[in-house]
């Protein structure tokens, strides 16, 4: 058996990879440290929280911020909805996106400049929220499930990355190949390019993904009515209106108690706001850091 070469590094190389790794675990400490304090005190009890001993383990196991997170029926509700959104939203933002990236990274497109151009401006310009408020009444989308996934549905940036990717990787004489086959455009799309994008696909995804997920100010603007509210909406008005209900309670221990439970109520929302998410990512990791690469290196 061949033995292994062992790697020979300088003393400069080693005073690099030691200053490296240090700063680097300052900086994975700094980060990971509250999301593993908010999960500890999710599961803590409220005199834990409220008297500063949660460090790094839950103190004292509970669930009662848990109990009283799913015990509301806003919660759920809410949920669901938040889901549907993102599912939905998801689906349209990449499906509108990856429609127009593909034409756009055509060479032989007419006018391709030109629209890009359009799509630009955008960024930096719009009517205003007034205007556009009056736009959706106008179209009857207010208080609608349209008014959470339509406006919006082609993200100008996305589109900017999807384009470059689809230029970057995919070469034109690969649709000479298809064409010569008699591959239609639209099967050139569904069936090559759509395949050999998964990694923008990710991207796209977790972008889209995230940003319903964590969306509250159009539901905030354009909802009325509270059973179509998101998660983030509840979520708000638990975390910055503590809305917790004292009126009923006549007993001063369990006034305490409720008072207590504000802070762990806080921590478990948070948790159960951020899990779906968290679970995703490591699914999509590997094509996500090919898709936040793109042309950072040409061959």
């Amino acid at each position: 058996m061949k033995k292994k070469q062992k790697i020979q590094r300088c003393k400069s190389d080693k005073i690099y990879y030691a200053v490296s790794g240090v700063i680097l675990t300052i900086l994975l400490v700094a980060v990971a440290y509250p999301l593993i304090y908010v999960l500890s005190a999710s599961f803590s009890s409220g005199n834990a929280v409220s008297s500063g001993r949660v460090i790094l383990w839950p103190v004292e196991f509970s669930l009662e911020g848990y109990k009283a997170v799913f015990g509301k029926p806003d919660i759920w509700s809410a949920y669901g909805n938040t889901i549907l959104y993102t599912v939905v939203g998801t689906f349209i933002n990449v499906a509108m996106v990856m429609s127009a990236a593909y034409p756009l990274s055509r060479m032989d497109l007419k006018g391709r400049n030109v629209i890009m151009v359009l799509f630009t401006f955008t960024m930096f310009f719009s009517g205003g929220m007034i205007p556009f408020y009056i736009l959706l009444t106008d179209l009857k989308m207010i208080d609608t499930f349209a008014v959470m996934v339509i406006p919006g549905a082609l993200s100008v940036y996305n589109l900017i990355i999807a384009r470059t990717f689809i230029q970057s990787n995919i070469p034109k004489e690969l649709f000479e190949a298809a064409s010569i086959d008699g591959c239609s455009d639209s099967q050139y799309f569904f069936k090559i390019i759509l395949p050999l994008s998964k990694a923008i696909l990710a991207v796209l995804t977790l972008f889209s993904a995230v940003g319903h997920w964590n969306s509250y100010f159009n539901a905030m603007m354009y909802l009325n009515t509270r059973s179509r509210m998101p998660l983030q909406i509840i979520l708000r008005e638990i975390l910055i209106m503590n809305q917790i209900d004292y009126s009923n309670v006549t007993n001063p221990e369990r006034l305490m108690q409720l008072a207590n439970m504000g802070d762990v109520l806080k921590y478990a929302l948070i948790v159960v706001s951020t899990a779906p998410i968290l679970c995703v990512y490591p699914f999509i990791q590997k094509y996500f850091i090919k898709g936040v690469m793109i042309g950072s290196i040409k061959g």
